[in-house]
């Protein structure tokens, strides 16, 4: 009997859903993520894509990319709602769902088991039409026999679209792609694979297991060579929620200059940060992992009294913690993770400030599932992308501000494209507003 696992993924998420609550920008290219030298993109859209413009990337680069793009603070609290109404439509589905990130899961619905690929296509279609009608976001879909094919296919999928791997095919589709494209594969498999040869998927498939295992090792390269073949077992389970995400790598050759260090440190705090933002939540604590040549692991942690998701401070954390845990020898593998994980609250995301003291001087809000009531700018100063309201306009975004002038979009995600005013910064009846009101 045939095995269906499918793969659904939210089209550029935060800025799909940045376009959808704010119906101006639809069509227009967006950058959410902070304006900065130290800003990062969280999320771009496909018209920022074709430019070059990507997730993680410096927005200093990404303006640079895409010069005419609307640039706007992340709005977790929109994103999660938005998640929690595509998933309860998923949920109706039955069968196995493994939520991975706010905009991602895989599925194995009961009602596949032996299904025709016709079947499966036609479900698939049925789930998008079925996110799209009840909340406004476009899905892509991929089905395959695993969940390595399933997640290849909603790729080759995007954007908004649905790719079926039928059986007998894994081979084939597999064949021609990257061997980085493999789950389990990262820069040091890739660079062994590479150094003999082996540069695509079906390449590392027609190895033999022992020589693959020579290669790689018994528990990766086993596992590996099954994935390379089309074999993917590994069940559709749902999943508690992770206790830390983290990102390590072991080096070719040992480091053995501090900067070098300090880089691969920057690198795997972005790895990390972009896994926290995946999941939606914020972290308290940093923790670094260095092992030396002699292979002496040591292991630093700091615990911040907020939690955070800004990649600046998370980086300079691990930066500080590597400094006080660096061997006499040199290094061989450094790793970065983040814990004391609590859900994302609106706050001042990617900001160019710098990193939070160990004591604050104030006592800082708790992380809540309720959004914050919003503060009002310090002295009227409204930003690009705050949330708005008008008793006689309504609810809006604010597009730009200066010479004491603000100019307000009233828009939600009902209203369609809306109407442009430019009011008084200090303005009595314009209040900042909840964001989740621009889902009305």
């Amino acid at each position: 009997m045939n095995r269906w696992v499918l793969h659904m993924d939210m089209d550029a998420f935060f800025a799909a859903a940045e376009q959808l609550t704010r119906p101006t920008l639809a069509g227009r290219a967006v950058l959410v993520g902070g304006v900065g030298p130290r800003g990062v993109v969280a999320g771009a859209s496909y018209e920022s894509r074709v430019h070059g413009a990507r997730s993680a990337m410096p927005m200093s680069r990404a303006r640079r990319l895409v010069p005419g793009a609307v640039i706007l603070p992340p709005r977790f609290v929109v994103y999660r709602e938005l998640s929690d109404q595509a998933f309860a439509l998923v949920r109706e589905l039955g069968g196995a769902i493994e939520q991975i990130a706010l905009d991602e899961a895989f599925l194995e619905p009961e009602a596949l088991a032996g299904a025709p690929p016709a079947e499966v296509e036609r479900l698939a279609e049925e789930l998008r039409a079925k996110i799209k009608k009840g909340t406004g976001m476009t899905v892509s879909v991929g089905a395959g026999s695993g969940k390595q094919l399933a997640k290849i296919a909603s790729t080759m999928a995007k954007p908004d679209g649905v790719r079926v791997v039928p059986p007998g095919t894994e081979r084939e589709l597999l064949a021609p792609l990257p061997v980085r494209k493999l789950w389990g594969v990262g820069p040091v498999s890739e660079a062994t694979l590479h150094r003999v040869g082996v540069d695509t998927i079906g390449k590392l498939a027609a190895l033999s297991t022992a020589e693959v295992t020579a290669l790689l090792g018994t528990a990766i390269g086993t596992e590996l060579h099954g994935l390379a073949q089309g074999v993917d077992r590994r069940p559709v389970a749902e999943r508690g929620e992770a206790k830390q995400v983290s990102a390590e790598t072991t080096f070719d050759a040992d480091l053995s200059d501090v900067e070098s260090v300090r880089k691969a440190v920057a690198e795997m705090a972005a790895h990390a940060h972009r896994r926290l933002l995946a999941s939606g939540r914020a972290a308290r604590t940093v923790t670094v992992k260095i092992r030396g040549a002699d292979f002496a692991t040591r292991s630093r942690s700091e615990t911040s009294v907020t939690a955070s998701t800004n990649l600046a401070t998370l980086a300079a954390t691990a930066r500080r913690l590597t400094d006080g845990a660096l061997p006499d020898s040199g290094v061989r593998l450094i790793g970065v993770s983040l814990s004391g994980l609590t859900d994302a609250v609106q706050e001042p995301l990617f900001e160019d400030e710098p990193p939070a003291p160990e004591k604050p001087d104030e006592t800082p809000e708790p992380a809540t599932d309720e959004p914050p009531e919003p503060p009002e700018p310090p002295g009227h100063g409204w930003r690009a992308g705050d949330d708005v309201r008008h008793p006689v306009h309504g609810h809006g975004w604010v597009q730009g501000s200066g010479h004491g002038r603000v100019t307000v979009r009233f828009e939600t995600r009902t209203t369609g494209p809306g109407q442009a005013r430019t009011l008084a910064a200090d303005d009595p009846d314009l209040t900042a507003a909840d964001p989740l009101a621009s889902l009305g």
